[in-house]
């Protein structure tokens, strides 16, 4: 018996929320009780150390959000903005030592929930979907993912010349 196509991409989306969700209640019990999944998403964009330009098109979202969330990020200290070292004119987003603080137990938390998952349906099954997974996606690391799911992302296609594309 077939199980109705809807139903993929919803279990998907949960699987994602209660992956993520667990992982934050970890965070939270860290000490990072602040931190939100757009949080840990704007981070891996900074890496270690971006323009504002350069986060927003990592995550997919304009210029304005991506200023709006490194604000955020400040606030939380997360990051700090300082001048690149090789060009004094640019303003590069770096994070602190706190924020590699979140990070490291941001990885710690995922690891728990990829253990627990481990202990609910077994490796074999859980690497086999992760596999599938793998296999079935264009870029299991993209960092736009909540901007898509929120509508934020440029979905527009860009000519190369970085003109875009209303047709």
């Amino acid at each position: 018996m077939s199980r109705p196509g809807y139903e993929l991409p919803l279990l998907l989306l949960d699987g994602f929320r209660e992956a993520v969700d667990e992982a934050h209640r970890i965070l939270a019990d860290q000490g990072f009780p602040e931190a939100r999944p757009r949080d840990g998403f704007a981070m891996q964009a900074v890496g270690d150390g971006s323009t504002a330009g350069e986060i927003a098109t990592t995550l997919g979202v304009s210029k304005q959000a991506a200023a709006k969330t490194i604000a955020r990020l400040v606030d939380l200290d997360y990051v700090a903005i300082g001048h690149d070292p090789e060009d004094g004119r640019r303003r590069l987003v770096a994070p602190t030592l706190r924020g590699h603080a979140m990070l490291h137990a941001s990885a710690a938390a995922f690891r728990s929930v990829h253990t627990a998952w481990e202990q609910r349906i077994g490796t074999a099954r859980l690497d086999a979907m992760l596999d599938d997974l793998a296999s079935l996606t264009a870029s299991p690391t993209r960092l736009d993912t909540l901007a898509t799911l929120n509508g934020d992302a440029d979905d527009q296609q860009k000519h190369p010349s970085g003109r875009r594309d209303t047709t």
